[in-house]
């Protein structure tokens, strides 16, 4: 009896570890993953994987190891290009009297496709191979995504009063509609309702929201529960807390994925474990804006699903989700005084998996399984930094930095090969950055 012929296939990845997030809390040594057409058909020993496929490439990193790429569950990329402008000051003032002037005069298309290209570089860079947006222009955002081939959830913003992108409530639902049928059967591009937040939005706009994400089966993604003046502020003008108003409204449900979450009783935490809502933490946006804490470890014990954000770099001020990961582990055992908390395999699921599951790609990337998407990342552990190794996943969330990531595919196409940006022109969009910095500057200091 002779050994079938060999399989062909497109793809070959050997690594010194395969980290596969599922199951949870397992390293495989030596292992290989192989694809084809963008998917992941197999997990298995290198020696194993030689002999059953031949690949139309190999790409071969005895010292790295092999992961899903990172989802990070919040960001406003465009905002890339306000990084490091009004900082050191608290949420209330850093949005109104800074953030929100400066966009007013240079949002628009032109700032939100060049912040985006910004954002991707350096995403992909760091190992992030899928986003949850939420900004003005969807349709420019969408565009720049997909044409450089990232997987992204696209926000359509939803608030009250009038912007760059729509001028009255009917306007923005209307685009909103427009821009959702636009990219309705999009393989990497998808869309989610993005009402700003609870002091921004009406019942009305919320209920519209609630009634076309019921329709549409579309995610529905806002800030909430961010700072006590919010909880507050809820409670002085609606008689109740920004949760139980959502409740009231019938937004608290499987679709939706609550960004921040730093004011949380016991009771809204059991809330959100039994409605399925995904929370995404955003400890660095949350510790330099002095928002709070999110319960982490609270929620984590509850069985609420937890993903990770980096939130805008005007509050970050990076995209790092490696940092972010990190801080997210180390913040949640000191808020939850439990150093065995939120351990390292727990925080590397809620930046893979976690992500995945709370923008609804769950079934697609998140972990290294047979039939998911190859939206994969090498990360190089044999520099000083990450010596010696006694535990993989514990290097990777406690001591790896995301300069260490060499290679990055999505739907296995490369994206970073040997840490060089494929489909970049790094100086062009450097460049283009100086001229958004002196544009900027003129109109601030017109102002």
């Amino acid at each position: 009896m002779h050994d079938a012929a060999p399989q062909s296939i497109d793809l070959l990845i050997e690594a010194a570890h395969v980290v596969p997030v599922e199951p949870h809390a397992v390293v495989l040594d030596d292992h290989a993953v192989a694809v084809h057409r963008g998917v992941i058909v197999a997990v298995l020993p290198i020696a194993e994987a030689r002999q059953r496929f031949a690949p139309t490439e190999t790409v071969s990193r005895p010292q790295s190891a092999l992961l899903p790429g990172l989802v990070n569950a919040h960001t406003h990329n465009p905002m890339t290009l306000l990084r490091g402008i009004a900082d050191d000051l608290p949420l209330k003032v850093w949005l109104q009297e800074h953030i929100w002037p400066i966009e007013g005069a240079v949002i628009g298309p032109e700032f939100v496709a060049d912040g985006v290209t910004l954002a991707l570089a350096e995403m992909i860079r760091g190992g992030t191979t899928c986003v949850n947006e939420n900004y003005f222009f969807p349709d420019v955002q969408a565009a720049v995504y997909k044409r450089h081939g990232f997987r992204a959830r696209v926000g359509l913003p939803v608030i009250d009063f009038p912007t760059a992108w729509a001028s009255s409530d009917d306007e923005y639902f209307e685009r909103a509609g427009e821009v959702h049928d636009q990219w309705r059967d999009d393989p990497l591009i998808s869309m989610a309702f993005a009402p700003h937040a609870p002091y921004t939005v009406n019942d009305a706009n919320f209920e519209r929201v609630r009634m076309l994400a019921d329709q549409l089966d579309l995610p529905v993604h806002l800030h909430l529960h961010e700072t006590a003046q919010e909880v507050q502020q809820s409670i002085d003008e609606h008689g109740q807390r920004p949760i139980a108003r959502l409740d009231r409204l019938g937004l608290v449900n499987d679709r939706l994925i609550a960004v921040h979450m730093t004011q949380l009783t016991d009771a809204e935490i059991h809330l959100c474990a039994e409605r399925g809502v995904s929370v995404v933490h955003c400890p660095e946006s949350n510790l330099k804006l002095a928002s709070g804490f999110c319960p982490a470890c609270a929620l984590e014990r509850a069985g609420v699903n937890i993903a990770i954000g980096t939130d805008g770099v005007a509050s970050n001020n990076d995209l790092d989700m490696f940092g972010e990961t990190r801080t997210a582990a180390i913040l949640a055992k000191a808020v939850a005084n439990d150093a065995a908390g939120f351990d390292a395999f727990t925080a590397l699921r809620a930046a893979t998996l976690g992500g995945a599951k709370a923008v609804g790609f769950g079934d697609r990337i998140g972990s290294i399984e047979p039939g998911k998407q190859a939206d994969l990342i090498c990360v190089d552990l044999s520099p000083i930094e990450t010596q010696p190794l006694h535990h993989v996943v514990s290097q990777l969330v406690y001591a790896t930095g995301r300069h260490q990531v060499g290679d990055v595919w999505i739907a296995g196409q490369p994206k970073l090969q040997s840490r060089t940006l494929v489909g970049f022109d790094l100086d062009a969009i450097t460049a283009n950055a100086r001229q958004w910095r002196a544009r900027i500057a003129t109109l601030r200091n017109g102002a």
